[in-house]
């Protein structure tokens, strides 16, 4: 690969040397401040501890870890060290992490010290990995201490071969196979879509940003990859909290932010008492996604922020942002996810593969992008499954007003958002069909006012002596607990046609009838 262009944070480092870049402040702690040149340097010192120990431009390194100083540093100091950066939902249990680890052929794992004991589990189920670096506290036997190479590692620019550098990330998303699958992309997408973006938000250089939500997401972590690029300052929230949130916001005069409902759900709900005590008047850009935000809620938060503030995107970890619904639309259009973005084009297909021209006729949304990713690692039949010459789809159902909003109201694949994780049916599906006293099972998703989906499963048990605990605690030895059924169902026989494909849609109907919904 090329040299790479201009890097940015080296650029805002020579000439806002000073400037905060990364703030974090939690509770009970002395703030710590990395301003942009010394983010500059952390970045280089690691790029450089990971050649010292033979990591190689254009391998992998999956990192692990709640929002830190230590995430940002990797997220520069990938770029820097020409590799290809895998984040990992550190909910995940070790097997699924270690599914990860193994498929993406990771050489090397950078995690938090809270997960040493974690990735001592995990190294001996991936073969191909060589070293485990912790950072922000004690390495486990045979691990390496991050901080410690960092430290007795040089802050200039490392010195790499290029040819085989990456500026790839590979994040992993799950499909109806039940696997996950890693999707490649550059880590910065297209300047030129990103430009577009960037004006049509509105950012400046002046706007701070406070992390909402777990930087592996692909939502908060592209949202501050582009806060850094624009030079602004990032205010780290290690965990959620919604009142800690507000004095965040308040105490650094934050600006933006991007968040799934559930976050700012918990905010609005503070008592008001509480929240009078903090000044929510610099909030100038809320983007909305990860899982739609209700209208109501959209009420709720203009009732505790400014009118003009509130945005919501449409998009993927595979395809980026699609549609922007601005703030002067969100009660004129409500339901929609917006109008396509600059430079992107959105296009609804029928089952016959014939674009659909007119309003209000549902069809599979299709996006045709520069930023649009490249494969899925190790996976390129269902990339090639997904697309349709130039467009790609994730297999989400839409239609469009005769004003060219776009509504989501479906999911093609039967992807769950609950509390803004995708949350995969087909892989709870495999976990619980393992028990031996299941003989079918089926995985869909129920109104929550508190996630806006649950996790809920409808089995045929071999023996009435199987309870509703006992399933669930069966599900949370293989699954993460995000992924857990929240409530079982018992049924004689599970809906299929004629092909045994599982009618979810008769499933899901009971639930979510005489609501008004975005998934059917």
């Amino acid at each position: 690969m090329a040299q790479p262009p201009l890097d940015l944070l080296a650029a805002h480092a020579a000439a806002q040397a000073s400037k905060p870049a990364v703030i974090d402040d939690r509770p009970g702690h002395e703030p710590l401040v990395w301003t942009f040149a010394e983010l500059d340097r952390q970045a280089n010192r690691l790029a450089n501890a990971f050649a010292k120990i033979g990591i190689r431009p254009g391998e992998t390194v999956v990192w692990c870890g709640t929002n830190s100083p230590g995430v940002v540093r990797m997220t520069h100091g990938a770029r820097r060290a020409g590799v290809t950066s895998v984040p990992l939902n550190y909910r995940l249990t070790v097997e699924e992490a270690a599914y990860i680890v193994d498929d993406c052929d990771a050489a090397a794992v950078y995690a938090d010290a809270d997960f040493a004991q974690h990735f001592q589990k995990i190294k001996p189920l991936a073969p191909k990995l060589r070293h485990v670096l912790i950072y922000g506290g004690p390495a486990a036997e045979g691990q390496w201490s991050a901080d410690g190479l960092v430290q007795v590692s040089s802050h200039e620019p490392p010195k790499l071969d290029r040819s085989g550098a990456s500026d790839l990330t590979m994040i992993y998303t799950s499909g109806t196979t039940g696997r996950p699958k890693g999707a490649v992309r550059s880590a910065v997408g297209d300047p030129e879509l990103l430009r577009q973006l960037i004006a049509h938000v509105g950012y400046v250089p002046e706007d701070v940003y406070l992390t909402t939500g777990p930087l592996y997401h692909s939502g908060p972590g592209g949202f501050m990859a582009i806060a850094h690029a624009l030079g602004n300052t990032v205010v780290l929230q290690r965990k959620f909290d919604p009142e800690d949130w507000l004095r965040l916001v308040e105490k650094y005069r934050v600006t933006t932010t991007f968040s799934a409902p559930t976050p700012i759900r918990l905010v609005c709900q503070l008592p008001d008492a509480v929240k009078a005590r903090y000044d929510r008047s610099s909030m100038r850009r809320m983007i909305a996604n990860a899982a739609p935000w209700s209208f109501a809620l959209k009420e709720r938060y203009l009732a505790n922020f400014p009118e003009d503030s509130l945005f919501e995107v449409y998009g993927s970890t595979e395809l980026g942002v699609d549609t922007i619904l601005r703030p002067e639309d969100q009660r004129r259009k409500p339901g929609s996810c917006g109008r396509a973005a600059p430079g992107v084009e959105v296009a609804l297909f029928d089952e016959n593969g014939g674009r659909i021209e007119q309003p209000h006729v549902p069809g599979e949304l299709y996006v045709r992008s520069k930023s649009a990713f490249h494969t899925y690692h190790k996976a390129q039949d269902k990339y090639e499954s997904g697309k349709r010459g130039e467009w790609h789809t994730v297999g989400d159902v839409a239609y469009f007003d005769e004003e060219g909003f776009f509504y989501i109201c479906d999911r093609k694949n039967d992807m769950i958002i609950s509390g803004g994780m995708n949350v995969y049916p087909a892989e709870i599906e495999s976990a619980l069909d393992r028990h031996p006293d299941v003989l079918d099972v089926a995985v869909i998703g129920i109104p929550s006012d508190e996630w806006g989906e649950a996790v809920h499963a409808i089995a045929v048990r071999r023996d009435e002596s199987l309870g509703e605990a006992a399933l669930i605690e069966w599900a949370r030895e293989h699954l993460a607990g995000y992924k857990l059924p929240r409530s079982v169902s018992w049924v004689d026989e599970i809906p299929r046609n004629a092909s045994g494909k599982i009618l979810k849609k008769v499933l899901r109907e009971p639930f979510w009838a005489g609501r008004e919904r975005r998934v059917g």
